[in-house]
């Protein structure tokens, strides 16, 4: 039976589903699979890029613990690839490799002021309150009045975050730090601003109404952003997912605070349609003081035109929530445009080439971009699995392929990797953190302290 040593990196959704289905559908290899993740746990994403808030799409958790549990997956974590380990270093002992790597920074918006103090990327803040071991410990949270740039579910996350009370947040597994400057925060409003409008938007009906149950927040949408052209009454009648979002916003223009016109609430969060980011203004010292939109109109087509009208709302921080963006892997090729590997339906391809990489594979985000949720990275992993499977006459012909060959080389190196069975010592560790305050868990956060509770030190 042939033998096939496969390399795995990145142990998010992508990296783990990739492995579960080799593993599942292939019976002609002997199949051993590594997953290598630079953080010292798991999961990706579902552990560092969804807001505590969210039990049930980190129930997803559930899946892929039961995937790694099984135990016919090797997991090396805290090892960062192209320090850690190379790609020269895979190719001595696997036959291939698949990138799994996601998209984890922000995607530019270029307009006057964005780089003001006091303007934020989307992406940096949900690592900070996901507890994520690579940011600092502490946030900026001294605004009043905040924006949020962008209509998707990351625009949602935040704004509810920040308009939410910190001690609702106590149920969940918010780190103690995230907890106390949330609780400092003086925020009273948060405005949330999209190109287009309400029958366009990026976010589910799930996320939507979910704000709208904030306790002590006040939800303002204003009775001018719902004067709907035909495109936008036939996508409320024709898709039930629009129909749900619309009938949600309508329920809400009912209420006492719509247009501001007194509710009664601490805070308020304010949804603004029809507005295309133009500037962001700052103050004397640089800090941001307003931001500036143009509204916008249907064109007809599904997109907007500008109208010329400019409007300013005085803020003092902005969220730039519009979308998230690859970044570039040594000695692997990149597409800078897209944020993406250059691939053909999971094989990599060279540079501004169809050519093919022998023994080089993509999946997840990082194959395709920033889109779609959760579910849709099996349907993706299992077309770069095929692919894989198919290719075997190109795989890389490693001259040491033992299991033992990977873990005496990170040990030579120092590498203070950590294992499956360090992972359910750090995931214990938290669980019992959480437990006296009724917590499902308490997040540690330092990177160190983490890898010292998962090797036991």
């Amino acid at each position: 039976m042939t033998r096939l040593r496969l390399a795995i990196v990145g142990a998010g959704p992508a990296g783990i589903y990739a492995a579960d289905i080799l593993l599942k559908a292939e019976r002609r290899f002997d199949v051993s699979i590594d997953l290598f993740e630079q953080l010292p746990a798991p999961y990706g994403l579902v552990r560092y890029g969804v807001a505590p808030d969210h039990p049930r799409i980190k129930g997803i958790i559930t899946a892929l613990r039961e995937v790694l549990d099984r135990g016919d997956i090797r997991i090396f974590g805290n090892v960062r690839f192209g320090e850690d380990i190379t790609l020269e270093d895979l190719k001595q002992h696997y036959h291939a490799v698949i990138f799994a790597t996601g998209a984890v920074r922000d995607t530019d918006l270029r307009i006057p002021g964005i780089d003001a103090e006091g303007s934020y990327g989307a992406a940096d803040f949900v690592s900070w309150f996901d507890g994520h071991p690579d940011v600092p410990r502490t946030w900026p949270l001294t605004a009043e009045s905040v924006a949020v740039i962008g209509n998707g579910n990351v625009a949602l996350d935040i704004s509810r975050m920040l308009a939410k009370h910190a001690e609702d947040l106590l149920p969940t597994e918010i780190p103690d730090n995230v907890y106390e400057g949330l609780k400092a925060s003086p925020v009273t409003d948060v405005h949330v601003f999209g190109r287009r409008g309400p029958a366009q938007v990026k976010f589910t009906p799930l996320e939507l109404r979910e704000l709208g149950e904030l306790r002590d927040v006040d939800m303002v949408v204003y009775d001018e952003d719902f004067d709907y052209d035909e495109a936008s009454k036939d996508a409320i009648a024709s898709n039930k997912q629009v129909m749900v979002i619309d009938r949600v916003l309508q329920s809400w223009r009912k209420r006492p605070s719509v247009n501001n016109a007194g509710g009664e609430a601490s805070r308020r969060l304010h949804l603004h349609f029809w507005a295309k980011p133009v500037e962001v203004k700052t103050d004397e010292q640089g800090r941001v003081s307003a931001f500036v939109y143009e509204r916008t109109r249907p064109d007809g087509e599904g997109g907007v035109v500008g109208t010329g009208e400019l409007r300013e709302v005085a803020v003092q921080a902005i969220y730039r929530a519009v979308g998230y963006f690859g970044s570039p892997l040594p000695g692997v090729p990149f597409d800078k445009r897209h944020g993406v590997i250059p691939n053909h339906e999971g094989q990599v391809l060279k540079k501004d080439s169809n050519e093919r990489v022998p023994g080089v594979y993509a999946t997840g985000w990082i194959k395709r971009g920033p889109v779609g949720l959760i579910g849709h990275t099996k349907s993706d992993a299992m077309e770069t699995v095929r692919h894989l499977i198919n290719d075997q006459g190109s795989w890389w012909q490693p001259t040491d392929p033992s299991e033992e060959a990977v873990p005496a080389l990170l040990e030579a190196r120092g590498v203070r990797w950590t294992d499956l069975d360090g992972w359910h010592r750090l995931d214990e560790h938290e669980v019992a953190l959480g437990a006296p305050h009724g917590r499902a868990r308490i997040k540690v956060v330092p990177r160190d302290e983490m890898i010292a509770v998962s090797r036991g030190e």
